[in-house]
């Protein structure tokens, strides 16, 4: 796989994230749970600055960056914190999957730059009360 598909696979996860935020956005509230409702914003902050980044960065190459879905499918009530904080950690670990396999997949610049967006969406699954992992994404090894 070249580095331009791994780019490709990595905005394709973004675009979900930032969907999937945008709903757990919807079902938090800045006066009831303002720790949520910050930890959902940043996330979304974050993973919306990702997805611009890739974008810009395929375009400079001259690819045309994989567009988003109309729509992605949302699993689960999201009615109680609990529900939109397991929701919202579901997405780190799915986004540390795909940042782990990237690493796997760069060299260089881009490797440094792979790591640096895993180191990140670790610290937000530990900020949504995850489970810390000697290997984030890497789930065979996740318990070592």
């Amino acid at each position: 796989m070249s580095e331009t598909d791994a780019l490709q696979t990595t905005l394709a996860a973004e675009h979900a994230a930032v969907y999937m935020y945008g709903v757990l956005g919807g079902r938090t509230s800045k006066s009831a749970e303002p720790s949520t409702y910050a930890a959902i914003s940043s996330a979304y902050d974050a993973h919306r600055a990702r997805r611009d980044q890739l974008t810009g960065d395929l375009r400079d190459a001259g690819e045309d960056p994989v567009a988003a879905e109309p729509a992605y499918e949302v699993t689960g009530p999201l009615v109680t914190v609990d529900q939109v904080t397991r929701a919202a950690r579901a997405i780190e670990e799915s986004c540390a999957a795909t940042y782990s396999w990237l690493v796997a997949e760069t060299t260089a610049d881009l490797r440094h730059w792979a790591i640096q967006a895993l180191n990140e969406t670790a610290v937000r699954v530990l900020t949504l009360r995850g489970t810390p992992e000697t290997f984030p994404g890497v789930g065979e090894y996740a318990d070592r």
